[in-house]
């Protein structure tokens, strides 16, 4: 009898991208990309079939700031938000399948890698349109941003005394436009690079789907994508090797396990969890939980193999 098949999502985040400030050039997140590779192959070896989720927000800022410059210098036309996304799903996904393909005729193992440029529909009527709160892009003088706000209709915030920044909505994710595609090459055991950044974000309109300036968290759609496809595991590779509750303070205790109703209880008691990291990544374990995932596991790139075999890493239970 043929062995079930066990699918997990793996959402991996800049830092297996980009380690430091040291090291941010094409050349050191293809090496880091490399890195990353191993851990998920080794998953591969233990077993899995894999789709990996990424986040894209260090990427996405060079595009902006490349683009920018340019604007700026030559006159050349800027690229919009959804296009930058685009740009690096394509190059974030050239580097992980390049990797994984080496890595797997390295040892032996007859697997494909592809990647699926992705857009994820969300609602226009979202209430993160109504507040944007994403900061995107390099800081700019009050006049600049005032001038930007005029002719381009951005949203601009003075950002911390540090000067103005464009912001931008983070809305949910409400479906994978290429979910067929992605269900077909996780079937046929394609190891498959999807929702880069959250996804590209695209709105229904009269003339079709078209792409609206927004940014989806990365765990939110990972989360959303291991839901649609009935993943068995959502794992989320992140900075830490396993979640702290009252992070960053004396009494810190990191956690080996927790069920979806304490890791809920620790989010509304609003101390435990940092609003631009752990947060999201919680949230988006509780709603793939809730709706009827088996199992989440979140730890850091070089610990997966041990998080998978139980010993080390934070396991979420429904």
């Amino acid at each position: 009898m043929a062995k079930e098949k066990k699918i997990a999502v793996v959402a991996i985040g800049g830092n297996s991208l980009i380690k430091d400030k040291q090291h941010q050039t094409v050349k050191d997140q293809y090496l880091a990309a490399q890195e990353t590779a191993k851990h998920l192959v080794d998953m591969i070896e233990a077993g899995w079939d894999i789709a990996i989720g990424h986040g894209n927000g260090p990427q996405v800022g060079f595009i902006l700031r490349r683009s920018e410059i340019a604007h700026k210098v030559e006159g050349m036309h800027v690229v919009p938000l959804d296009v930058c996304g685009a740009d690096s799903q394509g190059a974030i996904g050239y580097a992980l399948q390049q990797n994984l393909q080496n890595e797997l005729k390295k040892r032996g193992i007859n697997k494909a890698a592809a990647t699926v440029i992705t857009q994820v529909r969300v609602d226009p009527n979202d209430p993160a349109f109504q507040a944007p709160a994403k900061p995107i892009g390099s800081f700019m003088e009050e006049a600049e941003a005032k001038q930007k706000k005029e002719e381009l209709g951005w949203d601009v915030v003075e950002d911390a005394g540090r000067g103005w920044r464009r912001v931008v909505a983070s809305p949910l994710p409400v479906e994978i436009m290429e979910l067929e595609a992605i269900k077909a090459l996780i079937d046929s055991g394609t190891i498959t690079i999807t929702v880069g950044g959250g996804g590209i974000p695209v709105i229904e309109s009269d003339e079709g789907v078209i792409g609206t300036a927004a940014v989806i968290d990365k765990d939110f759609a990972s989360a959303f994508l291991a839901t649609a496809i009935q993943a068995d595991l959502l794992l989320i590779s992140t900075a830490v090797e396993k979640v702290a509750l009252n992070f960053g303070k004396p009494n810190q205790t990191e956690i080996d396990q927790m069920t979806a109703a304490e890791a809920k209880q620790y989010l509304a008691e609003g101390t435990h969890f940092a609003k631009g990291s752990m947060e999201p990544k919680i949230k988006a374990i509780v709603r793939f939980l809730e709706q009827g995932g088996k199992e989440a596991l979140i730890t850091n790139p070089e610990n997966i193999g041990r998080a998978l075999r139980g010993e080390t890493g934070t396991r979420i239970l429904p």
